[in-house]
């Protein structure tokens, strides 16, 4: 039987004696940081490695860029090890592209702002592309570009006549577009740590030179032995989850990267790599308070070894974990911070 939380605190860095050194080692024990909150990926490191400042995270971030902000796996933005973006640029990212351009497309003309949404797009991106080519690795804010670009001055209006509805500016969603195809990227952030005002610019000019994105296969299996390594056990279920693809796409990269059959303490059927096959001695008791979207909380669909009953009061609808209290290997709880920033 492979026994999943005995694995968690070691292999996510929250074990004394097997925590993180930097904030590069800190991920890579992760695969990836989920980034959609601007300040999970600071906490997430927190928990991870004793003393990290936030200096610390910003020098990694924006300095030495050895992470790397990338629209991925379910249309999530993450923060990545610089040297597995190919990966995922070929594999998990090409599929959201894939999925968001022909709907962004679609949208512009619906809303009358050009005939041909594909065309419109094409002209938009050379538009962003040319004026950040101007500014080199220190980029632009969103709003500069939206003053500058006739392009991006656009809005797109939903439902009218509902009660959900509204006007969104076209801009953002632009932008995101040429995120996830890794045109451009998210640079140094013009706000506090806990807020996204990133300074968005092209690709090859924030990491200097700009490798080619993996075939779609090598990609996928880069991504699964990542996630094997972090989060195995678990189920094909899990995997297909984690990385917002086929059950074909996750299949193809369980058989690539050698991984094995395992039996799982509630009977199921999981997936480690080999080499961690050997049983571990116990941990000694742990805890951690990990923010809300920490990647342990977010690492597989099924969460009843770790959660019990309590997903409901931790999860929003669409699945998002809030914060968690961790004992052991369980989440106990979740924490908050009064006015005065104390946490209880």
């Amino acid at each position: 039987m492979a026994e999943r939380r005995g694995r968690l605190a070691r292999r996510h860095a929250l074990l004394r004696g097997h925590q993180a050194t930097d904030p590069l080692a800190a991920t890579r024990a992760m695969t990836v940081l989920h980034a959609t909150e601007p300040a999970t990926v600071y906490l997430s490191c927190w928990a991870r490695v004793p003393g990290l400042t936030v200096d610390d995270m910003d020098a990694a971030l924006y300095d030495d860029r050895s992470l790397v902000k990338q629209l991925a796996m379910r249309r999530t933005l993450f923060v990545f090890p610089r040297d597995l973006l190919p990966a995922a640029w070929g594999s998990a990212s090409s599929r959201v592209v894939g999925q968001l351009a022909p709907r962004l497309a679609k949208e512009v003309e619906a809303a009358g702002i050009a005939p041909d949404g594909r065309r419109w797009l094409e002209a938009a991106r050379r538009a962003v592309l040319d004026e950040l080519a101007e500014h080199g690795d220190a980029g632009l804010p969103a709003q500069a570009l939206r003053e500058r670009l006739p392009e991006l001055q656009g809005t797109l209006v939903f439902s009218p006549d509902k009660p959900y509805g509204g006007s969104i500016p076209i801009a953002p969603r632009v932008l995101t577009q040429l995120g996830v195809e890794a045109a451009i990227v998210r640079g140094r952030n013009d706000g506090h740590w806990r807020i996204s005002r990133p300074r968005w610019a092209r690709m090859e000019a924030w990491l200097g030179e700009q490798p080619e994105p993996e075939p779609a296969r090598e990609g996928y299996a880069a991504l699964v032995r990542g996630w094997l390594t972090t989060f195995g056990p678990g189920t094909r279920d899990d995997l297909r989850w984690w990385l917002g693809s086929t059950v074909t796409a996750a299949s193809h990269a369980l058989e690539d990267v050698g991984a094995v059959e395992v039996a799982l303490d509630d009977g199921a059927t999981g997936w480690m790599l080999p080499e961690h096959l050997d049983e571990l001695a116990p941990a000694e008791p742990w805890a951690a308070l990990l923010p809300v979207l920490d990647p342990t909380v977010m690492g597989w669909k099924g969460r009843d070894f770790f959660l019990g009953p309590h997903a409901p009061a931790l999860f929003d609808r669409n699945g998002n974990a809030g914060t968690t209290a961790w004992w052991g290997g369980r989440v106990v709880g979740c924490w908050v911070q009064d006015p005065d920033g104390v946490v209880v």
